[in-house]
């Protein structure tokens, strides 16, 4: 057992895996049986991991500060490499598939590898490479503009991690005062984020186009691994989320309303706030948090004891603020070293725990997989089935609140579920935003910012973010980092959150019943597909028409619960 810090880097050349993967590709061509075909990509998914392991650890450790020069060096390289690898690997997926033995090879592996193989070899070819390249650079810029811009307030110049602490302050003043600081800091570099999301809207179109995709919205679901749901699909959870779930969130913020004694309109920084003593933050420091967290998942099961107890060891954690650091939050993992690793940005706020809770279990997910022997290809799932890992434990743990919020641990669970419910239809208006955008690639700024407040009048109607400066010209999606980085992402977030809120409902009648259903959905990890694992774990497919009535209908009457 190694600390993270502790673990060895090297750079991976890329001459290297590239022959690899051709002699890996030669010998799936002539493979005589199913099982020479598996034994192929076992060795061909051996050089692949190592390289994955490095990659991932360089950009982490260039996440951790973006002005080392070392990892900022071996991420730019690696963000030629990778895409380079990837169209490699595409020829061996092909080679694969081509084998006349191919259907042998199911009895060595999930069939659904073939599956995930049928949709790669449509995500890449040489002459996409160039373009992939360029994507990632352009990505790279956005991910350092954003970590080295400050903002400045009350005297300071702080990280947006930072300032976030601010926007759910108990005193609107100061709330309207961070957005305000908000607004005018990404006024000053409004012009260069255009400017980057412009080319990337343009790259991805264009290795879209050379693939032989009218645009990059098929290809940005097909580079997700989409193989249980389609746009049409999303397009009717997306009805479903504007009938059934619009109409009880603005009930919810009429209540927060009268709660907050708002006179006038509710404001886009009113919208996580949700008591006028302001919302409820841990009781404890951050070392307590991490005792408390212990103990929580040593009483939850043996399983999650052990994982968290392995996190400690291994300081796989590192949750606090300084100049430089990557802004947001991830877990990720090392597969050579069978080790995940949790990056956050503490802030004081309720968001801490939500870091020890949603982020460990991407985490517990890993770990799982790597004890089970799971195929690693297949991983944890696609990301609809990463996020529900997460998404749930965050609902799993509300019954050790106490520990961490004190008197107002249902103060809490109510802002939480309030934040859950809310976030469906933001997290809609992500996605229509990028499907919109992408199939329409020559929209102007302004075009689009036109089209990011006419959704958020449709999906969030009871919000307006009128007179914040710069903000109010429809910019909010400039500081969402999914947008520029993981095109197409989000809308898995808010799958996730519908089954998720699910496991609560259950949780509430049966917390040992609803715990074993998703530690079993979680050990499947990618072994089956998204409704297969959702309805093995006896619960109701998002997609299914009429599941979001239900599942707003239920946390609205456990909402009320939670203020008596």
């Amino acid at each position: 057992m190694q600390k993270v810090s502790e673990l060895r880097y090297e750079r991976v050349a890329l001459e290297e895996v590239i022959e690899h993967i051709r002699a890996c590709t030669r010998k799936a061509t002539d493979a005589r049986n199913g099982r020479e075909l598996a034994e192929a990509r076992t060795e061909c998914l051996g050089m692949l991991f190592h390289f994955q392991t490095m990659s991932a650890l360089s950009f982490t450790r260039f996440s951790l500060n973006t002005r080392d020069r070392f990892y900022a060096d071996e991420k730019d390289y690696y963000d030629e490499a990778v895409p380079q690898t990837e169209g490699e690997y595409a020829k061996f997926q092909r080679a694969f598939l081509q084998n006349p033995h191919v259907k042998e090879s199911e009895a060595y592996l999930n069939p659904l590898v073939l599956q995930h193989y049928a949709l790669a070899v449509k995500c890449n070819s040489d002459q996409a490479v160039p373009y992939k390249v360029e994507e990632n650079k352009i990505v790279t810029e956005y991910t350092k503009l954003m970590a080295e811009t400050l903002f400045p307030f009350e005297g300071e110049e702080l990280p947006l991690s930072a300032l976030r602490k601010y926007f759910t302050h108990a005193d609107r003043a100061v709330r309207q005062k961070a957005y305000e600081t908000l607004g005018r800091t990404l006024a000053g570099i409004g012009d260069t984020l255009d400017d980057l999301f412009d080319r990337l809207v343009k790259v991805r179109t264009k290795t879209a186009r050379v693939l032989g995709y009218d645009n990059f919205v098929a290809l940005g679901d097909n580079l997700l691994g989409r193989i249980s749901f389609d746009r049409n699909m999303l397009h009717a959870f997306r009805d479903n989320v504007k009938k059934d779930i619009v109409p009880a969130v603005a009930r919810l913020k009429e209540n927060v309303r009268r709660a907050l004694s708002l006179d006038g309109p509710f404001m886009l920084y009113d919208n996580d706030s949700y008591f006028a003593n302001g919302n409820p933050a841990p009781v404890l420091n951050a070392q307590q948090m991490f005792e408390a967290g212990k103990t929580m998942y040593a009483d939850m099961g043996k399983e999650t004891g052990a994982f968290f107890d392995f996190m400690l060891q291994t300081d796989a954690f590192d949750v606090f603020p300084r100049e430089g650091k990557w802004g947001g939050g991830y877990c990720t993992s090392f597969a050579d070293y069978r080790q995940p690793f949790i990056l956050a940005n503490f802030n004081g706020t309720s968001g801490d725990v939500d870091v020890l809770t949603h982020e460990a279990g991407h985490a517990f997910a890993d770990y799982m997989t790597y004890r089970q022997n799971h195929d690693l290809e297949l991983n944890v799932g696609g990301m609809e089935t990463a996020e529900t890992h997460s998404m749930s434990m965050e609902f799993l743990c509300y019954k050790y609140m106490d520990s961490f919020f004190g008197n107002r641990a249902d103060d809490y669970r109510y802002a939480h579920l309030c934040d859950a419910l809310t976030f469906l239809p933001y997290g809609t208006i992500v996605d229509y935003f990028q499907e919109e955008v992408y199939s329409n690639p020559d929209m102007t700024p302004a075009q689009r910012n036109a089209l990011w407040n006419k959704l958020e009048s449709e999906f969030r109607p009871w919000l307006t973010a009128e007179g914040i400066p710069y903000l109010e010209k429809g910019t909010r999606w400039q500081y969402q980092m999914h947008i520029f980085e993981t095109p197409l992402y989000y809308i898995d977030y808010c799958l996730a959150q519908s089954v998720a809120l699910q496991f609560l409902a259950r949780s509430q009648a049966d917390y040992a019943g609803a715990f074993e259903a998703y530690v079993r959905l979680l050990k499947q990890g990618g072994n089956k597909t998204f409704p297969a694992l959702v309805t093995d774990a006896g619960l109701v497919s998002p997609f299914e028409k009429g599941a979001l009535a239900g599942i707003a209908a239920d946390a609205e009457k456990l909402l009320q619960s939670y203020k008596k």
